[in-house]
């Protein structure tokens, strides 16, 4: 069995993503997906999760992922190239936010159908990176997603965000209470990260995540 250093993890996901990276493709429809290819990684949340945040942060860009202060604007699964677009080893897709209260039903219903038919049955996915807002923890249409991941047999990991925003006597107690509600679901990771776009905490753990998904799956990026 090889041992994975994470110290040499960590260096590499740093290095992947300071490289290049670059929106490559929109779907609206399941029929519209690009064709299969490098491993992806989805990232899912609620509409004011802070998504596009993190995503900026996470391959120190300021426009990868578009930011808004209306919740929603996502309406598509997004498409991103990390590495050189038709030679990259992953790539990064941003999912439609959910629990917008104020989109049309049909609208959560044309989303839902979308991220069902991806999930269900897309090859190259490796994980869902779940954001969960870290001022609040869990809320009830996380749950919601958390259930149509273990529906769909995909695995996920919780991503807590916005610690800058969280005291610090409490971190430790949203970790917590994320984890206890993840114990008795079967594609859920037990490792939950804390990280914050603003100041970047938690940013090199997650592409130290990242890039060991990679290697275990025998990817050299």
């Amino acid at each position: 069995m090889t041992v994975i250093d994470p110290g040499d993890l960590f260096e590499r996901g740093r290095k992947l993503f300071a490289g290049p990276c670059e929106f490559i493709w929109a779907a609206s429809k399941i029929d519209g997906l690009p064709p299969m290819g490098p491993a992806e990684i989805a990232f899912a949340g609620r509409s004011n999760v802070g998504k596009s945040s993190l995503l900026n942060g996470l391959t120190g860009r300021n426009a990868l992922a578009r930011t808004s202060n209306t919740p929603g604007r996502t309406q598509q699964l997004n498409f991103f190239a990390v590495g050189i677009p038709g030679s990259e080893k992953l790539r990064l897709v941003d999912m439609p936010g959910y629990g917008y209260a104020k989109v049309s039903k049909e609208k959560i219903s044309t989303w839902t159908k979308l991220m069902h038919a991806y999930l269900q049955g897309r090859a190259p996915l490796m994980r869902v990176f779940v954001l969960v807002d870290g001022r609040h923890g869990l809320k009830p249409p996380d749950v919601e997603m958390f259930d149509l991941l273990d529906a769909t047999a995909m695995p996920y990991q919780v991503v807590l965000t916005k610690k800058d925003e969280v005291k610090k006597s409490e971190v430790d107690l949203r970790i917590e209470g994320v984890k206890a509600g993840l114990i008795k679901r079967p594609a859920a990771h037990p490792e939950v990260l804390f990280t914050s776009s603003e100041t970047g905490e938690g940013m090199g753990e997650l592409r130290e995540g990242i890039m060991r998904l990679l290697v275990e799956r025998g990817i050299d990026a």
